[in-house]
């Protein structure tokens, strides 16, 4: 029973790869659109009828299509997986997809300590970034709410995101605090996904867009909330100290910053995902890797900061780590 378990674990890569690749030839946007035979849908797409007939019969097992008649749509699960429905699912599919050559070295990373197969996502191309992107969205879509409601953010007037991407975490804030104001810091390629996105949902006006690189250059100063969204674990220590230093000279004093992110046990075993993710951070980055609260907490009080506690616990990186800088810490206008 035990080897049967592990072994149906060790097969999921096979149904992965199905609805990856399907995913990546866009098939689901296309099928929501007009149900199509596997050869009409092959003639149209110039992809071979025998291969392409697979694959849709096994999405159609998954419950991902349904097959009626020799024509194939998407069930309402595999909608999700149309570029069309208004809460798609497509980017992180495509995200994740773009994450299989670089977990494919994770044994010679493993031997080395150096991923061979590692591409950062600047160096794929736009089409990657926007992926990326969009990725981001799909998991903080409900994920941002549910935190706004759980962190009192009434005594703040002026955010701070960092790395705020399409700005989700910025606009669940503000929809919480009706007061507050923020500025969304990224790099310049992704500010204006983010202005177009704060335009559409209205919030445009409250948000001020400062592009830049959180590795090299001092953050915006004047406010007295900085949240750290999924950030940390893209970091090595080293490079999480210089950030939380930065974000100490940036901050207002009596300001608090804001971490979310999976934070582990003192066995680095729970929670599970945060297991899983930390390879993920192996294969995908240089140094990166997911912190115990000790090891967050330590960083955070070298850089100046006191009162650092967990706030937040979870399993699916929706901890929260808060900590704020002294009334009397010294307030320079460049850097230390």
């Amino acid at each position: 029973m035990v080897h049967g378990t592990v072994l149906d674990e060790v097969r999921e890569f096979f149904k992965s790869r199905v609805i990856l690749t399907a995913a990546e030839l866009d098939l689901f946007t296309r099928l929501e659109r007009q149900q199509a035979s596997a050869d009409a849908l092959a003639e149209e797409l110039g992809h071979d009828k025998r291969a392409l007939t697979k694959i849709l019969d096994c999405l159609a097992a998954f419950q991902l299509l349904v097959k009626e008649g020799g024509a194939y749509r998407p069930t309402q699960q595999g909608a999700l997986l149309s570029a069309r429905h208004p809460e798609t699912e497509l980017p992180m599919v495509l995200h994740l997809n773009a994450l299989w050559e670089t977990w494919s070295g994770l044994t010679e990373t493993v031997k080395t300590g150096s991923n061979p197969k590692r591409r950062p996502i600047l160096e794929r191309g736009k089409e990657s970034l926007k992926h990326f992107i969009g990725a981001m969205h799909v998991v903080g879509r409900k994920l941002s709410k549910e935190i706004a409601d759980a962190y009192d953010l009434s005594p703040f007037k002026r955010l701070l995101d960092i790395g705020g991407a399409s700005g989700t975490y910025t606009i669940a804030f503000l929809e919480k605090n009706p007061k507050m104001t923020a500025v969304l810091f990224d790099r310049p390629d992704v500010v204006p996904v983010a202005k177009d996105r704060l335009g559409a949902e209205g919030f445009l006006g409250r948000v001020e867009l400062v592009a830049g690189d959180f590795y090299s250059d001092e953050l915006p100063v004047g406010c007295d909330l900085v949240l750290l969204s999924a950030i940390i674990h893209q970091n090595s220590p080293e490079q999480n100290l210089d950030l939380y230093h930065k974000i100490h000279r940036a901050l207002l004093p009596d300001g608090k910053v804001l971490i979310r992110d999976h934070v582990m046990d003192s066995t680095r075993t729970r929670p599970s995902m945060g297991a899983l993710f930390a390879i993920n951070m192996l294969v995908a980055t240089v140094g990166g890797s997911t912190y115990t609260f000790e090891e967050i907490r330590d960083a955070l009080e070298a850089a100046g900061f006191v009162d650092v506690k967990m706030v937040r616990e979870g399993e699916k990186m929706d901890c929260l780590v808060e900590a704020r800088k002294s009334k009397t810490a010294f307030q320079p206008n460049s850097p230390e």
